[in-house]
């Protein structure tokens, strides 16, 4: 079974571009952090510029020995060799799987505990849940799960489960406690007045909280 790092960064190329951040030197400071994976997400046009920035990403992470997942774009991830993330509207598990191949990381995001049982058969690697709290990060999110109903996912699944949505460092340690075996960021990764530099600090300080003993 797979083993997930507990921290799970995503690379919102929106996000970073809200805050000025370039892309390509902010996948570096997160893997100079200590992260060991990487999510690339962008759902804007995909742009010879965008692939571009999302191979140089790619061996950013093979230099690093880190995982890289592909949000969506099942084509985009087999031509980077990288893992996939899909959603309920996305590109069907089993298609992805068909594409990608057995060795490909696959993720898939769920929402309630339906999805989570009907995904149970899916060829899947992990599972996503959220958003755990409320979150900016995503337009017309769907409702809050809620740490009781992690607790109670944790219970329907041996896959590892992968928590998204408002989750910070000072939240974290009781979704940890919930049964998460991964966090997954976007909003927290980015410190106010950010820099790339001020990027890797925070990846340093989320490492110390994910890898402390209360969190496993």
């Amino acid at each position: 079974m797979l083993t997930l790092p507990r921290l799970y960064p995503i690379l919102d190329t929106g996000a970073l571009d809200r805050c000025g951040l370039p892309l390509v030197e902010t996948a570096a400071a997160m893997l100079a952090g200590g992260a060991r994976l990487l999510q690339f997400r962008h759902k804007g046009l995909w742009s010879p510029a965008a692939f571009d920035d999302a191979r140089a990403v790619a061996s950013l992470c093979r230099d690093a020995g880190a995982t890289l997942i592909v949000n969506d774009r099942a084509d985009i991830a087999k031509l980077l060799g990288a893992g996939l993330h899909v959603g309920q509207d996305d590109l069907s598990p089993a298609d992805a799987r068909a594409l990608l191949g057995d060795g490909a990381i696959i993720g898939f995001s769920t929402h309630h505990a339906a999805q989570l049982r009907d995904a149970a058969a899916e060829p899947l690697d992990y599972l996503a849940l959220g958003p755990i709290f409320g979150t900016a990060s995503k337009p017309n999110p769907d409702p809050v799960v809620g740490l009781d109903e992690l607790r109670r996912a944790r219970a329907l699944t041996d896959k590892p489960l992968v928590a998204i949505g408002g989750i910070t460092r000072d939240n974290a340690p009781a979704v940890f406690a919930a049964g998460a075996d991964s966090v997954a960021l976007i909003a927290d990764l980015l410190p106010e007045r950010p820099t790339v530099a001020r990027v890797r600090r925070r990846i340093e300080e989320w490492r110390a909280i994910s890898d402390a003993p209360a969190a496993r």
